[in-house]
């Protein structure tokens, strides 16, 4: 049978492979003229450094079947996320650990003296959080949110705290003691050779055809099913409006050796446009003695346009009213389904996003030997 796959990112990459290496013969497309999507990696022409060109993409997971998976192709080098912020003129370490407080407060508390001291900072009143500024003050109280989340969450977001779910902020560990990796997870690391090459390796496999800078709309051709990886409303052609999206603007800077020492450094005050500037050498330490120039990269965060790349989903109140009605418009389909990021409109790490797409594939086989219908999706969007 011949398949049709929308979307060059991991969900449309594990996908194309799976059914390839079953017999079935898949065309793969994507209307961008690169493949891997948003993790899309690629060395900068003029310093050399492997550059993520729409933002830092960190790999981390507690998945082990998503870790062994991503290692068969390419060799993931170890790299832990360390991010520092800058607030009222001052830098500090990410996420929230026992060095942040002392550092903000100055003081020398151990851990027992750290969890009572910001239990007595926390909003002890606020029982169930209602929002993200909410769940802020209950976590940490007044002063780390104001420095830490208040400006850099209005700028990234577009919106009050206020109005934002509690929901952003639980993702976000505070911890009391010195361990400043940002994520928990046991499998962490960095392909040594960027995640398109990643991705090349997943489609290397015959019965693949590839077609890149071709919007889906352009296709002409049948087939037995499709498996449409991009924005959902964008399928139906808007027909019931458009869903919300932030998208991010990207101002490139060149310099000589190192340019801020860090990955990741965070603007957490309102009044610096930008929410933080990532120099890309530091996420390939094993090569970054190789480079005498530095490339980075100020991150401006806004409502996406109609031409934009959408990134982050906001799924507020209106956002997921409109997302039931084209739930339900995509349920009344036959012959396509709808995965990821923009095909299920949730805001997905690129672990959850290869996990969701094996699984897909252990339903899609389930049903196609049962002779059974292929789902609109196989997880719930809502």
């Amino acid at each position: 049978m011949r398949y049709c796959i929308v979307g060059c990112g991991f969900s449309g990459a594990i996908l194309a492979r799976h059914l390839a290496t079953n017999g079935h013969k898949v065309l793969l497309l994507d209307e961008r003229d690169h493949l891997a999507g948003n993790c899309h990696t690629e060395r900068d022409k003029s310093t050399g450094i492997m550059v993520h060109k729409f933002g830092p993409h960190i790999f981390h997971t507690a998945d082990r079947r998503a870790w062994d998976y991503v290692q068969q192709f390419g060799t993931f080098r170890p790299y832990v996320n360390r991010v520092k912020a800058i607030s009222e003129g001052r830098v500090y370490t990410l996420p929230v650990n026992l060095l942040t407080i002392n550092q903000f407060f100055g003081k020398t508390l151990g851990p027992r003296d750290a969890r009572q001291f910001i239990s007595d900072k926390a909003d002890r009143s606020i029982v169930e959080p209602r929002n993200f500024e909410e769940q802020a003050l209950a976590m940490i109280g007044p002063e780390l949110y104001k420095a830490f989340f208040y400006g850099y969450t209005r700028k990234q977001w577009g919106f009050e705290p206020t109005e934002l779910p509690a929901a952003i902020l639980k993702r976000l560990p505070v911890r009391f003691n010195y361990d400043d990796n940002y994520f928990n997870h046991p499998y962490q690391g960095m392909p040594e050779n960027g995640y398109t090459s990643i991705i090349e390796n997943i489609i290397s496999v015959p019965g693949i055809e590839v077609r890149l800078g071709m919007p889906f709309e352009d296709v002409k051709e049948t087939f037995a099913h499709v498996f449409y990886t991009g924005p959902i409303d964008r399928y139906f052609n808007f027909r019931l409006g458009r869903l919300g999206y932030r998208t991010l603007d990207f101002e490139r800077f060149e310099d000589e050796g190192d340019y801020q020492g860090t990955a990741v450094m965070n603007y957490c005050d309102e009044k610096v446009p930008y929410t933080r500037i990532s120099e890309h050498k530091h996420f390939a330490p094993w090569e970054q003695d190789k480079f005498s120039r530095t490339v980075y990269f100020r991150e401006y965060s806004r409502l996406a346009e109609p031409k934009d790349v959408p990134y982050y989903p906001i799924r507020l109140v209106n956002e997921k009213r409109k997302l039931h009605e084209y739930i339900e418009l995509a349920r009344e389909q036959t012959g396509v389904s709808f995965l990821g990021r923009l095909g299920t409109y949730r805001y997905l790490d690129m672990d959850v996003t290869i996990t969701e797409a094996l699984n897909a594939c252990d339903q899609i086989d389930k049903l196609l030997g049962s002779g059974q219908k292929i789902p609109a999706f196989f997880v719930d969007p809502a």
